[in-house]
């Protein structure tokens, strides 16, 4: 695994995963290809509070 790869892994707080989903009957599987840390993005996501009654 690259080091980027890596840290992304082990690091990231929001990651995107790219790669191919395989499916064997019930079971799926996501084979990753390659991480991406998004972490720098957490501050700008809208926060919003939800009613739930």
């Amino acid at each position: 695994m690259h080091d980027k790869q890596r840290d992304a892994l082990l690091k990231s707080r929001l990651m995107a995963v790219y790669g191919v989903w395989q499916r064997d009957g019930e079971v799926r599987h996501l084979v990753a290809h390659w991480l991406q840390d998004l972490t720098p993005l957490l501050g700008r996501l809208a926060t919003e509070s939800r009613d739930s009654r």
